[in-house]
């Protein structure tokens, strides 16, 4: 167990912080998996930037890896371009 005030507080941090990542995370993996549901081309093309906004933004924040992120947008975009 950590001895020294910083080290207690760097845990109690990094506790806080991995619940906040593992729920953004969650988040977006739920808005993916509804946008893989959608069967209207239209709806899906509608909500493509709003999930690349969403994509981006946790890539940028270091919550999920920047390549993670171009294969998940790159994924979608396959995906929606496939919907007829």
């Amino acid at each position: 167990m950590a001895n020294h005030q910083s080290a207690l507080k760097r845990i109690r941090q990094s506790e806080v912080r991995t619940l906040h990542n593992r729920f953004y995370a969650k988040t977006m993996r739920n808005a993916v998996r509804k946008f893989r549901a959608l069967t209207d081309k239209k709806e899906a093309v509608d909500s493509l930037p709003k999930l690349y906004e969403m994509i981006d933004r946790l890539s940028k924040k270091g919550i999920i890896h920047k390549n993670k992120a171009g294969n998940i947008k790159s994924k979608i975009t396959i995906y929606a371009n496939g919907l007829s």
